[in-house]
């Protein structure tokens, strides 16, 4: 459809179906899931070409009581009929947005990256939304709960009966965006000078189940640049209810600590840290840095990276690049 997708993931059901999660970049937009109808058969991709031609489509509702609802985009179920402007289920699937208005399905903070953890739980970056909560702007509720969200959050969620296909799930806020001196309705989470953040972008689970978090920041640049911290997030349901700034209710994870949430890396100045893969033997990280300099021009850059990496005073055009860190000891990294 007609979507600001910033990423997917891919899930396998018990019964071997495909699970794709998805979520739109941009302001008051969705969280999605596609289940296919067929299973994943052997034989590749030859086998499979056709396998997400046949599904269905659905849009989250997260509900205030911490548990959410998947509704189905299905032509002629509910509100999307003819009589509403939807003749097929094309347009169903290409006006997705219009759809998930009239299902009434829960008003995001802009979801970037989408991941699932060994356990099958799905986490997804709110990555902010300054108009949350403003003038003629739809208003906070308990998955999206600060008004003027400039910091962003983590969102995760268990499906029922751990089954990707259930159209039922069970959700907390992991992680809450702040500075460490904000106020506790706003550092909900109790971030301190070792795993503050703003603007959470790029998600991904390493394979020992270590969860690296990826920032896209302009709220927090003053103090510092863009980030990656490494996290050992504990489970869905491990905190417990709050009231967030403006007097929203809302539920949220466990408290971070500098043994669960720590800034492993900060990149330089006008970048954004995104994309992270480690080996399988844990021991070898890649991680790109993308647009460095961003915000200068070249009569007055504001980087030089990575020439300044080893050229004190560098003057040179910065670049993206991808960087590999590995440790000294040979031992896995952020352990």
């Amino acid at each position: 459809g007609r979507g600001a997708h910033e990423g997917a993931t891919v899930a396998v059901t018990k019964d071997k179906r495909a699970v794709v999660y998805m979520g739109e970049d941009a302001r008051f937009e969705y969280i999605y899931k596609f289940v296919s109808r067929d299973a994943v058969k052997p034989g590749g991709f030859a086998a499979n070409r056709d396998l997400l031609d046949h599904g269905t489509l659905y849009v989250a509702r997260f509900d205030a009581n911490g548990r959410g609802v998947w509704l189905p985009l299905v032509h002629g179920q509910g509100a999307l009929h003819a009589g509403n402007g939807f003749a097929d289920q094309g347009e169903v699937v290409i006006r997705s947005r219009q759809a998930s208005d009239l299902l009434g399905a829960t008003k995001m903070d802009r979801p970037e990256w989408v991941v699932v953890d060994k356990e099958g739980w799905v986490y997804t970056a709110l990555t902010n939304n300054s108009n949350r909560g403003g003038d003629k702007q739809p208003a906070v509720d308990a998955a999206n709960p600060r008004v003027n969200n400039t910091q962003g959050n983590i969102i995760r969620w268990k499906e029922d009966a751990a089954n990707q296909a259930a159209v039922k799930f069970t959700w907390d806020i992991y992680l809450f965006g702040a500075e460490a001196a904000d106020k506790p309705d706003v550092n909900l989470s109790g971030l301190t000078a070792v795993n503050d953040f703003a603007s959470p972008d790029g998600l991904y689970f390493d394979p020992r189940g270590m969860l690296w978090i990826q920032t896209d920041d302009g709220a927090y640049t003053d103090v510092t640049n863009c980030m990656m911290l490494a996290a050992v997030p504990g489970k869905v349901g491990d905190g417990t209810t709050a009231t967030a700034a403006g007097g929203t209710a809302t539920i949220k994870g466990a408290n971070a600590s500098a043994e669960t949430v720590r800034r492993f890396l900060v990149g330089p100045k006008d970048c954004e840290i995104t994309g992270v893969v480690v080996t399988p033997d844990g021991k070898t990280l890649f991680c790109n840095v993308q647009h460095p300099g961003e915000n200068g021009t070249l009569a007055k850059a504001t980087s030089a990276w990575p020439d300044s990496q080893t050229t004190t005073g560098s003057t040179k055009r910065p670049r993206s690049a991808t960087f590999v860190v590995t440790r000294k000891d040979g031992g896995n990294i952020g352990n």
